[in-house]
């Protein structure tokens, strides 16, 4: 598994587990529980959560799994990348060491590896930043940045300080707005995009011209899909899955080779953004 360095110091596995919609059904608990099991035992390391995400359901799935996982020695903590995100609405100074220390709470855990705010709210940016580097220096998390924030954002925040770390945003080879100046800022500061949806929550697996493509490589569209995100440089990928088949399919699609021609032709098929537009979200 390659690695990106993160802004400031550290490193995060470029391939990660998403858990969006995860924790939301009792019912279908203990087959998430068992997919990040298989997800562990497939060799992924970074696993991606939020308070939001079943309102706290899914952290606490992740925290059953990494709970069985660890006690089985099937991974050593040091070794994992756990990332959750604190709600805007908590966000202010006295909000985040409470939200931070419920979320480590239902994963089990002492300390995070990256602590995001999920999206901007109603709090001063400077508020958030003074309570993340407050967690940082009680070791509760080892470094803290944002999602869903755009180069105006990320420019107000940049000018507080230089200790954000990475910035989490849709982006897929159909969804590239990110290009047009969020992802050459973040990269001229050393900083990883960490790209959520980048199958497009499953669209582009039936792309009919990623499809012909794919065939070229023996890959699905999904597949080609995920590794056009892993080959640009400073992005990170964290795709949602559930089932084996598609855990494994995600995972090899990271040693995936793809050349200039058919980089190209992806090209072609979904254009690069040729002014701005705002991010998307979901």
């Amino acid at each position: 598994m390659r690695y990106l360095e993160l802004a400031g110091g550290g490193r995060m596995p470029v391939l990660g587990l998403g858990t969006w919609k995860m924790g939301e059904s009792a019912s279908r608990r203990a087959a998430e529980v068992s997919a990040i099991r298989s997800a562990i035992d497939i060799g992924y390391r970074l696993i991606d959560t939020a308070e939001m995400y079943g309102e706290g359901g899914a952290e606490e799935v992740v925290g059953q799994a990494l709970a069985e996982a660890l006690r089985a020695g099937d991974v050593k903590r040091e070794d994992l990348f756990i990332v959750s995100k604190v709600y805007p609405h908590n966000a202010s100074r006295s909000g985040v060491p409470k939200a931070c220390a419920r979320s480590l709470a239902r994963l089990g855990l002492d300390r995070l590896d990256l602590y995001l705010l999920h999206w901007r709210g109603e709090h001063p940016l400077a508020d958030t930043r003074d309570a993340m580097r407050a967690l940082v220096a009680e070791g509760r998390i080892g470094r803290w940045g944002v999602s869903n924030l755009d180069t105006d954002d990320m420019e107000e925040l940049a000018a507080l300080g230089d200790d954000c770390a990475a910035n989490q945003v849709y982006y897929s080879a159909a969804e590239r707005g990110p290009e047009f100046s969020l992802l050459p800022w973040q990269r001229a500061r050393g900083m990883p995009m960490m790209a959520y949806s980048p199958i497009d929550q499953g669209a582009l697996a039936a792309d009919a011209g990623l499809q012909k493509i794919a065939q070229q490589l023996g890959a699905t569209a999904a597949q080609l899909a995920l590794a056009w995100v892993l080959a640009q440089p400073g992005v990170a990928a964290i795709p949602k899955a559930v089932r084996e088949s598609h855990l494994r399919d995600n995972f090899a699609a990271a040693g995936l080779a793809l050349g200039p021609e058919l980089l190209a032709e992806i090209d072609r098929l979904h254009p690069a953004p040729r002014r701005k537009r705002p991010l998307a979200m979901i």
